[in-house]
Formats: C-alpha cells, structure tokens, sequence
C-alpha cells in the first residue's frame, strides 16, 4: 500500500503549486457539491511555513474563479476556543480585504473550511454546515429575501427561480467543520472518501472522487524530494510530540485535580462526621441521663415520699436543659441541610417546632 503524506502538510508545501490545483479542487467539489476552481492562493499573516509559528495549525486563504475567498484551517490539537478562532480568522479577512473609503458592497463572500482531528462541540454528525438565515419573529416560515436589484447588482443572479431563492443571509460567511475523527470509515459519498483519507491517510483503489487520483500522485510519499521527505519527517515528530506535551498536561491536571478533590471531600467528611458524633453523643447522653434520673428518682421514692417531689423538679430541670440543647442542635444541623426529619429523629423535637427554627 501506498504510504501518503498528511493533507495539512501538503497544503502549506505541495498544493499550492498549480500543477497540483487539481487536488484542492476535487475536494472542494465535493465538499461544496458543485464546481470549484481555483483562481489563486492569497497570503496572509498566518500563512508561516515556519513549523512553530502556528503550533501545527495550518493556514491557507484561495480566491476562486468568482472572486469569492476561501479560509482553509487544519487543527490537530484540542483548543477549547476554536469556534471564537473561526470567527476571528473571516472577521479579519474580510477587514485585510477591503481597502479604506471601499463600499459596503465589495465585502467578498467568505467560507471558512475547517478541518479538526478532536471533537469540537457535540454532535453525531462529523461534517457541519454552518450559514446565516434572517427569520421571521412573527412568522418562522418567512425568511427575508435580497430585493431583486440586490440580487442582480451583488450576486449578478437575473434567472427568476433563482432570485426566489436567495435569502439575505448568502452574502454573509459559511462555515464547515469536518470533524475527522467521528467518520465512521464507511465511504458512501465523494466527499466520504476525502475524510477517510484525511482520517486514515489511505486512499482506497475503489475511491474516485474529484481530486484523489490526482492525491494518490503528488501526495504520495516516495514522490517527495529527500528535503521534502526531511521536513515531512520532522513535522510528523512535532505532531507526536505536541500530542505527548497535551496528554501529558492532561494527565498531570487530572491527578492534581483528584488529589484536591480528595483532600475537600476529607475536611468536609471529617466536619459532617464530627457534627453527626456530637449530635449522637448528645442524643445518646440525653437518654442514659433520662434513664438514670428515673432510676433513681424510683430509689429515692422508695425511701421516703418527699424525694419523689426532688426528684421530679430535677427531671424538669434536666428536660429544660436538653430541651435548649435538642433546639441548639437542631439550629445546627437544620443549618447544614440535614433533613428535618433527620434531626427530629435526634433531637426528639417535633417537625413543626425543627421548620420554626
């Protein structure tokens, strides 16, 4: 089998050759499902060749034939704020591409190609469509159209079926994320064969999609010049390398982050663990002091009559005693979530007078 070089290299080093324009195209033809033809590659502050530059992110902005850009983003790397990078990236492309006093009119249609080996977002899907519609507030059925003038003077669109059809928002971006790693390796689709080879870096001899018999010539390892094969080998080991650097990082912050948790969850057990002893020694105090007071009130009865009156003030005394301590505890305990009938059951206080406090 064949042994390809990655796609992300190849487009900062290899595709950008016009002898080569026939790759890129083919996979835009099939991710676009209609005709894609390259005008020329546009530069940019973030095209670097430079292996560090960008932090193995790969960057390319196309004009194509109709004038419209084309913003091209390979990711290999987890980044939590790639959605806001995205809108950064065709938010300055369209200010880099409009020149000071230009009209409103020349802003150029952009579409952002995103390209991501980690799951970004959630979904089921692994490729995504994303696009601008202005709905009704009122009616969701009504979506606001380009007058017709506008149609013809912005898009140059004078087939009346056509004009019925363009929406406002076609001016404005799209977006495509392909999210590599969630293609289920079943190619039923042009555009499934391209992201098996961006998942697999395999082309199958079965595939025939716009672009890829073409692939299987310039991307094709042995085909490289031994400088090229040097700098594709180094940039494979930058890969590996920022993955070991990343799982690292995660690893190290996914113990540190169970060891702190561990030593919360100790001081918090200790303190619910100390307040439920003193709760259940009081409560177990309460009923050995209640079983010795009538013990020996029963004593001091059998001795003589007037100690059973001593005796009695004595239990109201001590039930006074624990009746402010049992309210005393509940306020505790009652502050700290218990439920209520919890602390019914050890402070011997009624529910209702436990919800008063």
């Amino acid at each position: 089998m064949a042994n390809y070089i990655r796609f992300d290299w190849a487009m900062k080093r290899l595709l950008r050759n016009k002898a080569n324009y026939a790759v890129l195209e083919g996979f835009m033809t099939s991710l676009l499902n209609k005709p894609f033809k390259i005008q020329r590659f546009l530069e940019s502050e973030s095209n670097q060749l430079d292996e560090n530059d960008k932090f193995n992110r790969v960057d390319m902005l196309v004009e194509d034939d109709k004038g419209e850009l084309y913003i091209f983003e390979i990711q290999n790397n987890r980044e939590l704020s790639y959605f806001h990078r995205m809108l950064y990236g065709v938010s300055k492309t369209i200010v880099d591409y409009m020149n000071l006093g230009d009209e409103y009119s020349r802003v150029k249609k952009i579409y952002s190609i995103n390209i991501v080996y980690f799951e970004l977002g959630q979904g089921k899907d692994y490729v995504y469509h994303g696009y601008t519609t202005f709905q009704g507030l009122h009616d969701e059925t009504d979506i606001l159209q380009l007058s017709a003038f506008q149609k013809t003077k912005f898009l140059g669109v004078v087939d009346d079926e056509v004009i019925k059809q363009c929406g406002a928002g076609v001016i404005f971006p799209e977006y495509y994320v392909l999210r590599v790693n969630d293609f289920d390796s079943i190619s039923k689709t042009p555009l499934d064969e391209w992201i098996s080879f961006l998942k697999t870096g395999a082309i199958d001899e079965s595939f025939s999609a716009p672009g890829l018999s073409e692939a299987r010539e310039c991307l094709n390892f042995n085909s490289l010049t031994e400088d090229e094969k040097r700098s594709y080998i180094r940039h494979r080991e930058n890969i590996m390398y920022q993955k070991s650097v990343f799982d690292t990082s995660h690893y190290e912050g996914l113990q540190e982050g169970r060891q702190e948790g561990l030593a919360v969850g100790r001081a918090e057990g200790l303190a619910e663990g100390r307040l439920e002893g003193i709760a259940e020694g009081r409560a177990e105090g309460r009923a050995e002091g209640r079983a010795e007071g009538r013990a020996e009130g029963r004593a001091e009865g059998r001795v003589e009559g007037r100690a059973e009156g001593i005796a009695e003030g004595l239990e109201a005394g001590r039930e006074e005693g624990y009746r402010e301590a049992s309210l005393s505890m509940a306020k505790i305990l009652k502050s700290k979530g218990h439920p209520i009938s919890e602390i019914a059951a050890v402070t011997n206080l009624s529910e209702d007078e436990i919800a008063q406090l």
